[in-house]
């Protein structure tokens, strides 16, 4: 029996449209949208369907849109493939993704884990509209020399690696000043550079004022122990135990998320197969660039 891992996207994975095709066909994905419509007081998955894409693209839609959507699909593997479930024993999320792998695993019900992504959402758009910034895509350039290209350009201001995705695949994240700045150097050394289409500089200490949000919603938000072990963002490791869960969490959103640690930290500890559960296939592509034999099967909502 393959060992498994189940993986979960972040924001920037959502697509007008997603989740429509699974709603229709599989009652268990209607479902969640349901609930979830009772708890944000909107029709999640009317916004899915139809849009406009900027409110889907908003940070405080998003966020719930691809946990609900996610878990969605996750109910198309159980029925497509049954025995997944059982076969995993290792789950992650990329950023929001986390708290996805959590309501996997049984850490978190799905209306607490959706209640804490949309108080998420809104904290880190707080925190955006009260301290302006962005995050930039580069790609091809190694860490060395994205380093010190985040050294110079923070002469302008906060800037740091926000994401480190996979070999020559890193964000930056800071002030808009040192942003362009870093985006300018790389650009001159041969990268190839995309702003993201953000509200903030997220994995920053721009985020701050998120952090104090989230550790009180967190701790009135009943955690149990996993069923499968979860893999950290902030430490590239599994949580050791359930305490760690919400420091961890609310720290996220100033840390870096460290995937492509996490990814080869999946592979030594032997995992032979992984699904990408949810919208879009960036998690697959940032594994084949780790290892570009990895089995990775998409599950697309």
């Amino acid at each position: 029996m393959a060992k498994v891992a189940f993986l979960f996207p972040g924001q920037g994975a959502q697509v007008v449209g997603m989740a429509v095709g699974l709603c229709q066909s599989l009652p268990a994905a209607r479902e969640l949208f349901d609930r979830a419509a009772e708890i944000l007081g909107y029709d999640l998955l009317a916004v899915c369907a139809d849009g406009p894409k900027d409110r889907l693209d908003s940070t405080v839609v998003s966020q719930p849109a691809i946990y609900v959507a996610s878990l969605a699909a996750l109910k198309s593997l159980e029925q497509s493939e049954p025995g997944a479930s059982g076969e995993c024993v290792a789950t992650a999320g990329l950023s929001l993704g986390e708290y996805t792998a959590l309501t996997f695993a049984g850490a978190l019900t799905f209306e607490d884990g959706l209640r804490l992504v949309r108080r998420r959402g809104e904290a880190m758009q707080s925190a955006a509209d009260a301290r302006a910034g962005g995050m930039v895509s580069i790609l091809i350039l190694e860490q060395p020399q994205v380093e010190a290209i985040v050294a110079q350009a923070s002469k302008l201001g906060l800037v740091r690696i926000a994401n480190y995705l996979c070999p020559g695949n890193l964000v930056v994240s800071g002030e808009k000043a040192a942003c362009d700045e870093a985006k300018r150097l790389a650009d001159e050394a041969g990268a190839r550079t995309m702003p993201l289409a953000v509200a903030g500089a997220f994995h920053t200490a721009l985020m701050q004022p998120a952090v104090e949000a989230l550790t009180q919603a967190l701790a009135s938000t009943l955690i149990a122990t996993p069923r499968v072990p979860v893999w950290a963002n902030v430490t590239a490791q599994p949580y050791s135990e359930v305490a760690q869960i919400a420091p961890s969490l609310a720290r996220q959103v100033v840390e870096p998320v460290r995937w492509e640690q996490t990814m080869r930290g999946l592979l030594d500890a032997g995992i032979e197969r992984f699904y990408e559960i949810g919208p879009g296939r960036v998690l697959a592509g940032l594994l084949k660039r780790v290892h570009r034999k990895a089995d990775c099967r998409n599950i697309s909502a």
